[in-house]
C-alpha cells in the first residue's frame, strides 16, 4: 500500500511538497529591491540637478574671489571674465594663460585650495555621480508589457524547479515568457536570450489581458504571490490551464480555489522518489526506480564488483534476454552514454539505467548490485526534502539515523556531515543500508557524496540536488543515484500541459510514451527503428500487459502504446519517421 502512495506521489497523482529555491530571490524581497532601486535612482537623478547647478555657482563665487585678491593683494586688477576663465582652467585641470604666478602668501594659498576643489570635483564627485547615472539611464530596459502570447506558455517567476522544464519548451520550440519580479534575475534571462518581462506585483494590478491566447500558466513563486498573479490572471479573462508550485502542502487547497487548476509541491514528491529509490521495502532490490505509465519502471543500478556483470559487454552477458530489461544509458566516470551499444563494457562502480519491467528491473538487480537489506538509513541533512524523506522511510518501517549541523528536534547527530570519525562512532555509517543526501546545496552535496564514497566504498549512496547540471558531478562524486527538483517538475508540468508521459534522464536522455501511429500491424523487430531514427522501443504495454521482451512475432495493435528511449533529436526524428505516434496534445 505504501509503495503504491509513493509511486503515486512521483506520477503526479499526489500534490504535497515545499519547494527550496535558490536561485531567484523571494519575490516579496525582490519588491522591496525593486521599490529601493527605484528610490535610489530617483534620489541619484536629485543629486545630479544639485551638482550641475552648483557648478556655475562655484566658479563664478572663485572667480569673484579671485578677482578680488588680484585687485587688493597682487594689485593686478582683473575683469570678472577673466577671473572666471581662470577658475574655469583652474576646475578643469587644463592649465592656466596669463596667470600663473602669484606673490602674496593669501593668493597662493587661495589658489592652491580652488586647484584641490577642482581635483576633487573632476577625479571624485564627478565620477561618483555621473557614471551610475549614466550606466542606469542607458542600461537596456526590460521589458514591462506582456507582448501577445498566442501559443505561449507563461512562466511566474524562474527557479531550478522550472530550469529543465523551459529547456524542454526551448528544444521542442514552444514559445514562452517568463514574468519575473527580481531584475538582476530577469537581465540574467534576458543576458541568455530567454524572453522575460520585469514586472511588480505591490504595485498597481499587472496588465494580463495578453494572457487570454496563452496556451499555459505556471506559477512558480512565493505561495502568496503565486495566488495574487493566478486570481489577476482569472480575473483579467484568462481560461487556460494554470500549474501552481506551492511551498506549503495545506496550501493547496486555497491556491485551486484562486484559480489554479493542478497544484503540487516538487519537493515533496522530490523526497518520495528519493525514498523509493532508497529503500528496498517500497522498490524492491534496486535503488533507484522512476515510474513511467502504469506498468513500466527506469532505474538505475551500479555494476558491483562482485557482479557476474563486472567488466563485461552487453552482448556477453545478454541482460537483455536474461532479465527483460532494456539498457538505454550508462554512466562511466560521471559521464552519460545514451543508448549503449551490445558492445559496450560494464566497468566496475559503472551505472546502468535500464528501462523494463518491476520483474525484469529486480532480475537485473540481483545480477548488477547486491542490495543490503539490513541496517538503519543514514539520512545527511534534515530540511524540507530530509524531513520527508525521513517521515516515508519510518512509514515503510525503516531505521533512520539523521545527521545534521543544527541541533533541532529530529537530529539523532548534529555535526558536520564530512566528519568521518563522527559518520563512523556515532552515526554507525559501517551498519548502514544506504545513505540518502537531502543536503540543501548542491555543492555541499557533492562534497559530501565524494567524501562519503572514500569512506564507504561499497554503500549505496542516494542524493535529491537543486540543479539538474549538477546530476553528472554528483554522480562524478560518487553518488549512485541523484534526482533534481527540476527533473521532477519537468515531468509533472509536462504531463499536465501538454499530455506528454516522459521521463528526462538529463538533457541526453528521454523515455517517452507514444503511440504506434503508422506501425501499427507492423512487427517491432522488423521495422528497424534504432537504424532509422536512433531511437529504441523499450517497452509496449498492451492493457494491463508490459511486454519487454520482443519476439519475431509480436506486431504493434492500434490501441498499444510504445515507451521509447533516445536523445531529444533522436526522438524529434522518430516522431518525423512514424507520422501519428506523438501521444500528447501539441
Amino acid at each position: 500500500m505504501l509503495k503504491c502512495e509513493i509511486l503515486a506521489l512521483f506520477s503526479g497523482w499526489g500534490s504535497i511538497g515545499n519547494m527550496k529555491r535558490t536561485d531567484a530571490i523571494k519575490p516579496e524581497q525582490s519588491v522591496r529591491e525593486a521599490n529601493k532601486e527605484k528610490g535610489a535612482f530617483s534620489f541619484l537623478r536629485t543629486r545630479l540637478a544639485l551638482l550641475l547647478c552648483s557648478v556655475p555657482v562655484l566658479l563664478c563665487f572663485f572667480a569673484f574671489l579671485y578677482m578680488l585678491g588680484m585687485t587688493h593683494l597682487e594689485h593686478n586688477p582683473r575683469d570678472f571674465a577673466s577671473s572666471l576663465a581662470w577658475a574655469a582652467e583652474t576646475f578643469t585641470t587644463t592649465g592656466y594663460g596669463g596667470d600663473h604666478h602669484w606673490n602674496h602668501p593669501i593668493m597662493v594659498g587661495f589658489v592652491i585650495l580652488v586647484q584641490f576643489a577642482g581635483v576633487f570635483l573632476v577625479f571624485l564627485l564627478f565620477p561618483i555621480l555621473l557614471m551610475p547615472y549614466f550606466e542606469q539611464r542607458f542600461e537596456g530596459r526590460l521589458p514591462t508589457v506582456l507582448p501577445k502570447l498566442a501559443g505561449h506558455i507563461v512562466i511566474y517567476s524562474y527557479g531550478p524547479a522550472v530550469e529543465t522544464f523551459l529547456r524542454q519548451l526551448e528544444h521542442n520550440r514552444v514559445p514562452f515568457v517568463i514574468y519575473e519580479e527580481n531584475e538582476a534575475t530577469a537581465r540574467r534571462l534576458q543576458e541568455r536570450g530567454r524572453r522575460v518581462v520585469f514586472g511588480c506585483l505591490a504595485d498597481d494590478a499587472p496588465d494580463l489581458r495578453s494572457l487570454q491566447q496563452a496556451r499555459g500558466l505556471v506559477a512558480n513563486g512565493d505561495d502568496y504571490n503565486n495566488a495574487v498573479f493566478i486570481l489577476s490572471a482569472r480575473q483579467q479573462g484568462f481560461t487556460g490551464k494554470i500549474v501552481a508550485m506551492v511551498r506549503h502542502p495545506n496550501r493547496r487547497s486555497p491556491m485551486m480555489r484562486a484559480g489554479a487548476d493542478v497544484v503540487f509541491t516538487p519537493t515533496h514528491i522530490l523526497a518520495a522518489a528519493i525514498a523509493a529509490k532508497a529503500s528496498t521495502r517500497i522498490s524492491p532490490r534496486v535503488s533507484g526506480v522512476q515510474r513511467l505509465g502504469r506498468h513500466l519502471e527506469i532505474a538505475e543500478v551500479r555494476i558491483h564488483r562482485t557482479s557476474t556483470l563486472a567488466d563485461k559487454t552487453l552482448a556477453e552477458t545478454g541482460v537483455g534476454a536474461k532479465t527483460g530489461a532494456t539498457v538505454i544509458g550508462q554512466w562511466m566516470g560521471g559521464v552519460l552514454v545514451p543508448q549503449p551499444d551490445a558492445r559496450t563494457p560494464m566497468p566496475v562502480d559503472s551505472i546502468l539505467i535500464v528501462v523494463g519491467s518491476n520483474d525484469s528491473i529486480n532480475k537485473l538487480g540481483q545480477l548488477a548490485t547486491p542490495v543490503a537489506t539490513t541496517g538503519p538509513f543514514l539520512v545527511m541533512g534534515y530540511g524540507e526534502v530530509g524531513q520527508k524523506v525521513c517521515e516515508l522511510l519510518l512509514a515503510a518501517g525503516e531505521k533512520v539515523v539523521v545527521v545534521d549541523i543544527n541541533d533541532r528536534p529530529g537530529v539523532d547527530v548534529v555535526g558536520d556531515p564530512l566528519d568521518h570519525q563522527l559518520l563512523e562512532e556515532k552515526a554507525g555509517i559501517s551498519e548502514a543500508q544506504a545513505v540518502v543526501l537531502a543536503l540543501e546545496d548542491d555543492a555541499m552535496t557533492l562534497f559530501v557524496a565524494a567524501g562519503t564514497r572514500a569512506l564507504a566504498p561499497e554503500l549505496t549512496i542516494v542524493a535529491g540536488v537543486q540543479r539538474a547540471d549538477s546530476i553528472a558531478r554528483i554522480h562524478r562524486a560518487g553518488a549512485d543515484f541523484a534526482l533534481s527538483v527540476g527533473q521532477v517538475a519537468d515531468q509533472l508540468l509536462g504531463y499536465q500541459l501538454f499530455g506528454e508521459e516522459s521521463i528526462s534522464i538529463q538533457p541526453q536522455i528521454k523515455v517517452v510514451r507514444t503511440l504506434p501511429g503508422v506501425l501499427a500491424g507492423a512487427a517491432v523487430i522488423s521495422s528497424r527503428v534504432r537504424e532509422r531514427t536512433g531511437c529504441s522501443i523499450v517497452a509496449v504495454e498492451r492493457g494491463d500487459e508490459v511486454i519487454v521482451k520482443f519476439n519475431e512475432d509480436l506486431t504493434l495493435a492500434e490501441h498499444d502504446h510504445v515507451y521509447i528511449s533516445g536523445t531529444p533529436a533522436a526522438i524529434d526524428k522518430y516522431y518525423e519517421a512514424f507520422p501519428g505516434s506523438r501521444d500528447q496534445v501539441r
